[in-house]
């Protein structure tokens, strides 16, 4: 049987608050409420954006999913993890901090944020899943210790899964700092010389100082590489490259059996809703404002980690009335994380699209 995926259309002239009031109509009509019980401390994932971003999720959403959590006599909390590159992200009192500077105050949503990994990402509770690649995987402490979740995603491009949105919110957003080095074990960039300026930006920001300055241009220690990825985020002359054709694939499967992992115990009491908003080509842990590469979509709500990323991939090749292949990363396959998901038992792929609005 497929999964229900519902939708609410918005248009890109919609205010903040017209997306929050199309959420609450959304939310009552998939029966939401149905994951959160009394006492529940409930789970919040989202992404509070970068320091410059602007395209992030905005607090004025959340406060529909606050509100319900407590009608339903609930304890919501706001919550990410520490990330692996240098960033106000990568200790939770910077993340804070952060979050706080883009509005996700306990006045404007009406919950608290709480860092789910600890300090520096080492908070974590290792479970085991049936899995290709891992019997076991590291998730954020809170993340296993909360009773119910609603995983909150800004749809975006993504330069190491094609796409970002539930499953890479819930593998990557919600893994320890040792199930993000896990996820991207493989991923070993390299530097072509013949492009490098030598400006140094990736040196600055190699969270590992993995990386030299050399005659011929910067090279990275492969020994000390944590293929993290941010060097090829912040160079600017493409000098910095991964074989796509052999990582992305893998990663994409690791971070779907990281998701697994994360919502191991919960069935019945995770709700995903994905915004398909100021939607760009790279995800919002790019420290820059970006460009908005199409017309805003809409909402859509669901239970099936797969089914609503099959839904939200369906939905952005139709709206830009060709293959994403040229809009987002004609490298990859988006699609590997699902079909791995719905493998490994994650979910499943097929879904019925129920338009509300």
């Amino acid at each position: 049987m497929a999964a229900e995926v519902y939708f609410y259309p918005i248009h890109s002239s919609d205010t903040n608050v017209s997306v929050a009031e199309a959420l609450a109509v959304l939310m009552q009509a998939a029966c939401v409420d149905d994951i959160v019980h009394a006492k529940d401390l409930c789970a919040l994932k989202l992404h509070f954006g970068e320091d410059k971003n602007d395209t992030h999720i905005k607090p004025e959403w959340i406060r529909p999913i606050v509100d319900l959590a407590k009608k339903n006599g609930a304890n919501p909390f706001l919550t990410d993890t520490c990330v692996l590159y240098k960033s106000r992200r990568d200790n939770a009192v910077e993340h804070l901090r952060l979050a706080h500077d883009h509005g996700f105050t306990l006045e404007r949503t009406g919950a608290p944020v709480i860092i789910a990994d600890g300090l520096l990402g080492g908070s974590e509770y290792e479970v085991e899943i049936s899995g290709e690649i891992f019997k076991k995987v590291a998730v954020a402490e809170l993340a296993h210790q909360s009773n119910s979740m609603f995983v909150i995603t800004h749809v975006t491009g993504h330069m190491l899964s094609g796409m970002g949105a539930a499953i890479k919110n819930l593998g990557m957003g919600f893994a320890s700092r040792k199930g993000k080095l896990l996820q991207h074990a493989t991923m070993k960039p390299k530097i072509k010389t013949k492009f490098c300026t030598k400006c140094n930006e990736c040196i600055k920001w190699c969270p590992e100082n993995a990386i030299v300055m050399g005659t011929a241009g910067a090279a990275i220690n492969q020994k000390l590489c944590i293929g993290c990825g941010e060097c090829i985020t912040v160079c600017r002359f493409s000098a910095v490259k991964h074989d796509w054709g052999m990582t992305a694939p893998d990663i994409q499967k690791r971070m779907a059996e990281h998701a697994l992992g994360v919502i191991y115990g919960k069935e019945g009491r995770v709700a995903y809703i994905s915004f398909l908003l100021n939607i760009t080509r790279d995800c919002d842990c790019m420290d820059k404002v970006q460009d908005v590469c199409m017309t805003d979509i809409g909402i859509l709500v669901g239970y099936d980690p797969v089914a609503i990323d099959a839904a939200t991939l369906d939905l952005l090749e139709k709206n830009a009335n060709k293959s994403l292949d040229d809009v987002l990363y004609a490298e990859i396959d988006a699609r590997i994380q699902m079909k791995h998901g719905e493998k490994i038992g994650l979910g499943e792929m097929p879904y019925e699209l129920i338009s509300v609005a």
